[in-house]
């Protein structure tokens, strides 16, 4: 078994070979694009060895991961946080690192994390870019809603970007540029409406079939798109071994800080 340990960086992929006794093999540096891993594969392949390696979580870790993967070879993504609590260094560089995910590997300490398959990354893509476009819509109101305070217009409307509210806007004397700016966002507005409408409309088809989002709508309150954000980011719920491991892995757990006489709750 040959180990390797993968430092990732935006232009380089460093890599560490160890063999199964921790001698070091080769230590080589390529691109992390598909030629660049197809010839670290090719070059790895000399020495007629299964490859097991790891590379830390990181932009770009799925992508080497996947390529290897399908090259043959078994990569585990890395909890970077725990990988350095395993492995503190007072001397840090990316050769280092890669030895160091490299003799993780080979004692078998890897702290892996649990990675999604392409199709649930799929599911979780389409509701994260369905609340991106919400994101930007809500800025562009809040911005709306900002210049009518600083000119000391009020808003009469429950609505301000509804029928009424469209007419208040539209007769309001705004000084320019605030008056381009409010144009201009009312604009984009209507483009994200339409966006995000058509996005809602696929989460709803695609949820109609997916067993997660029919339970979750039995929860009060949880409609399509929710129901499918929820299931599409819990992903395959049978990887948390209890209730609470779940509730601790959506941020919602009760956190309770006590020293001396002070207490603090949180989440």
């Amino acid at each position: 078994m040959m180990h390797a340990g993968l430092d990732l960086s935006r232009k380089r992929l460093e890599v560490q070979l160890l063999t199964d006794q921790g001698a070091r093999v080769e230590h080589l540096a390529v691109m992390p694009t598909a030629d660049g891993l197809l010839d670290l594969v090719g070059r790895v392949a000399r020495y007629r060895q299964p490859v097991q390696a790891a590379i830390e979580s990181m932009t770009g870790a799925r992508f080497v991961h996947d390529q290897l993967e399908l090259a043959g070879w078994e990569v585990a993504i890395a909890d970077a946080i725990k990988a350095k609590g395993l492995a503190p260094l007072a001397c840090k560089t990316d050769k280092i690192d890669a030895w160091v995910l490299a003799e993780l590997s080979r004692r078998d300490l890897i702290p892996a994390i649990w990675l999604p398959d392409p199709g649930v990354r799929a599911e979780r893509e389409r509701a994260r870019w369905r609340l991106h476009l919400v994101h930007h819509r809500t800025a562009l109101k809040n911005r709306i809603h900002s210049t009518l305070m600083s000119f000391g217009h009020a808003c009469p409307v429950s609505d301000l970007f509804g029928v009424s509210g469209r007419q208040l806007l539209t007769a309001l004397a705004l000084p320019e540029p605030w008056l381009g700016s409010v144009t201009a966002a009312l604009q984009l507005i209507d483009q994200l409406d339409g966006q995000i409408d058509e996005r809602e409309r696929e989460l709803r088809a695609m949820g109609a079939d997916h067993p997660s989002v029919v339970l979750l709508r039995t929860v009060p309150g949880i409609g399509w798109v929710l129901a499918y954000t929820i299931a599409s980011e819990i992903g395959d719920i049978h990887r948390f071994a209890s209730p609470t491991k779940l509730i601790s892995y959506t941020g919602r757990c009760p956190l309770v800080k006590q020293s001396g006489d002070r207490d603090s709750a949180g989440r």
